[in-house]
């Protein structure tokens, strides 16, 4: 058996991995050059090295990140969000899939926030956002508070990620330590943007899941995530098909949303309705119950429950707050981990409209 002074643990490997960064990495290999190795060792030590390379912006990354830098933010940011849902309930949720639709395109990076401009054409525009995502001016305040505090040094990346959550707690959600450090994008695309990485509310159940393991998000993760549907509204134009031509839907359920959606495209495009129908501006497990019972407003609603590999996870949550509460903090955590810039890549922009 090898000799436990020699040679470092599983535990003390993984810890290595995720937590060292990179100028410990240099001190490490010193110590580990005086040490006696197996070439077996010094392979998998070589390919361990490479990995954190490769992962390295993750392990940057801090819930404490600017305590120092920055001890306001928090409440600066909560006070914002906070006025502006009471003023409109609907907002939490704009700022929710805003961040949602920011991170699925390469990554947290705050993209979405960047009007056109004469060197590229931004992602507002792009089919999943155009006249769609909103919570532009809510962001906009945040920055000038922020930047009023401690000017500089927080980016709008992680403004969005703040208000992401904020905006789950003030509707009656759970809360979690955002983990905080990202950078800014210095351009958007809105060519990503329209490429399909943002499944659309036609997607089947497979697409769903495509998608987001793309990402690196799991199944469960996605139906946890798509839990976020329990509050905000959805366009006419984006439902129409469900409520008239699909068959597994509550009939009176279609009645009532037809009455405010015409058939006829063009007509009510923008007419909007709930995404839960039984308390539209509460985070808890009503989404969920409404699938049970074919009130998914959306097509990729209703498919998570449809005689398909998620409906034991549906069922699930539509009982147990604490364990869908759980995996929607554990998936956003995960989701907002998503390629983010880090360390001297980005910027830290002084308007989130506009590079610097």
């Amino acid at each position: 058996m090898a000799n436990a002074n020699t040679i470092p643990s599983s535990k003390h490997l993984c810890t290595f991995i995720f937590f060292y960064n990179l100028s410990s990495i240099i001190l490490y290999i010193s110590r580990l050059e005086r040490m006696a190795f197996s070439s077996s060792f010094s392979v998998m030590f070589v390919v361990v090295v490479w990995m954190m390379a490769g992962s390295s912006s993750y392990a940057q990354l801090s819930t404490s990140f600017y305590s120092k830098s920055c001890p306001k933010v928090l409440s600066t940011v909560e006070s914002v969000v906070k006025s502006a849902v009471s003023k409109e309930k609907r907002m939490g949720a704009s700022i929710v899939r805003l961040f949602f639709h920011d991170c699925f395109v390469k990554g947290c990076d705050g993209s979405i926030l960047l009007d056109d401009t004469s060197s590229f054409r931004g992602e507002k525009t792009a089919a999943p956002n155009n006249n769609s995502v909103r919570g532009f001016n809510v962001v906009d305040d945040i920055k000038a508070k922020v930047e009023k505090a401690c000017p500089g040094v927080v980016s709008c990346a992680d403004i969005l990620a703040l208000a992401a959550r904020d905006s789950v707690v003030i509707l009656g959600g759970p809360g979690w330590d955002v983990k905080l450090g990202r950078r800014d994008s210095k351009t958007a695309s809105f060519a990503a943007a329209n490429s399909g990485v943002i499944p659309p509310p036609t997607a089947t159940l497979s697409q769903l899941i495509n998608r987001f393991q793309a990402r690196g998000l799991s199944a469960k993760d996605m139906v946890a995530l798509s839990g976020a549907h329990t509050i905000g509204k959805a366009r006419c134009v984006l439902f129409r098909d469900r409520i008239y031509n699909e068959t597994n839907i509550d009939a009176s359920f279609a009645k009532a949303r037809q009455s405010s959606c015409p058939r006829t495209s063009g007509s009510g495009d923008n007419n909007l309705a709930p995404l839960d129908v039984a308390t539209p501006n509460s985070f808890d497990l009503k989404y969920f119950n409404n699938l049970l019972n074919k009130k998914g407003l959306l097509h990729s609603d209703q498919i998570l429950f449809n005689g398909g590999s998620t409906d034991s996870l549906v069922k699930t949550y539509s009982s147990n707050t604490k364990k869908f509460y759980s995996d929607f903090v554990t998936a956003m955590i995960k989701m907002g981990d998503i390629t983010p810039l880090t360390g001297s890549n980005g910027e830290i922009r002084k308007n989130c409209r506009k590079p610097n």
